[in-house]
């Protein structure tokens, strides 16, 4: 194996790494790379499997249920859906014992209210308040022997935890779903399947139409932004870090009528120092809990950038912005008005 393939390899599995960091909202660089090794992302956010449509019909587009065209109706089961594993789980009934191993995914089940039947979270969960006294069930390294001893009728995962950890639970008899959304929509998606998973489709709608709503607010204000009034925004989440297209994070930016510094780059890449002083950033975001803004201000080249000589530069709160959950749209607010705080109402 060359040099050549070994940086490239490296790189990758430290950008997946960083990913499911972020999904705790402890963006370390240095656990990221711990990370690393466990794999990345592989699949698509969940969908019906296959024998859920019609033949010759295409699967519901992602914002839909995915069994009822009416959000609020009861679940009908049997209920079979496939997961970002590829996986079709089977679900006979509404779980009344749930086990959630991601911040996001028990964000999304107290949403829904499914305090009573949540009996084991994660160590790196920390939302709602009621979520620091539910049982843990291990961080990065899992604690198997709680989840197993807490007899879960379903264990939810993110991409936090890779797919050969996915099957190892499921190797110990544990019926385990993950879900893996990349975009405002697919997380809106997400929390619709979960309704339907937990026969609470009334409530899921409720959370989705509110987060649809923010959305719109802030795409209406956006909209009333003339072009010569568009900042262009660079958003560094890890130190060293920066995120491009096909991630939420730069729908925030995007969505809020601002321009990407890094939106000629894919996903989580290293930060190209040059390509940023030439975008010439107006707004620097970066994580309150990982990234020193001094840090930004020393690096080489960048004391012209307009955003470092204005000095604006803000710290983003990381569990509203990297959560795919349902404060997500809170913290497109708090990006939009970081942004534009003349918008502010």
């Amino acid at each position: 194996m060359t040099n050549e393939t070994n940086a490239h390899q490296t790189k990758t599995a430290v950008s997946a790494g960083i990913r499911k960091s972020l999904l705790t909202g402890a963006c370390a660089l240095l656990l990221a790379v711990g990370l690393a090794a466990c794999g990345g992302r592989t699949a698509e956010a969940p969908h019906p499997a296959p024998s859920e449509t019609q033949a010759g019909q295409e699967a519901p587009a992602p914002a839909q249920p995915t069994q009822a065209s009416d959000a609020a109706a009861q679940t009908v089961y049997p209920l079979k859906l496939q997961d970002a594993t590829g996986t079709e789980v089977t679900f006979d009934k509404a779980p009344s014992k749930i086990v959630s191993l991601a911040p996001s995914e028990t964000e999304t089940l107290f949403a829904l209210g499914l305090d009573a039947q949540i009996v084991g979270v994660s160590d790196n969960d920390d939302y709602p308040e009621a979520a620091k006294s539910k049982p843990k069930m291990g961080g990065f390294e899992l604690n198997t022997e709680a989840i197993v001893a807490a007899q879960p009728d379903i264990v939810f995962v993110a991409d936090l935890t890779d797919d050969a950890t996915v099957e190892s639970l499921r190797g110990l008899g544990l019926t385990v779903f993950k879900f893996n959304p990349d975009t405002l929509e697919d997380v809106l998606h997400g929390i619709s399947v979960y309704g339907e998973i937990t026969d609470r489709q009334a409530k899921a709608k409720e959370v989705t139409d509110k987060m649809r709503a923010e959305i719109g607010k802030v795409r209406t204000a956006a909209a009333s932004i003339e072009d010569k009034d568009r900042k262009t925004a660079y958003l560094e989440f890890s130190p060293g870090w920066t995120v491009g297209r096909g991630e939420f994070m730069n729908e925030l930016i995007e969505t809020s009528g601002a321009v990407n510094a890094a939106a000629d780059t894919e996903g989580w890449s290293e930060v190209d120092s040059e390509a940023i002083i030439a975008a010439d950033p107006d707004v620097v975001l970066y994580s309150q809990l990982s990234v020193d803004p001094k840090t930004l201000k020393e690096r080489s080249g960048w004391k012209g950038i307009t955003a470092i000589r204005d000095n604006q530069l803000f710290a983003i709160d990381d569990n509203l912005v990297s959560r795919p959950g349902p404060r997500l749209t809170e913290g497109l607010i708090e990006v939009f008005y970081t942004l534009y705080p003349d918008k502010r109402q």
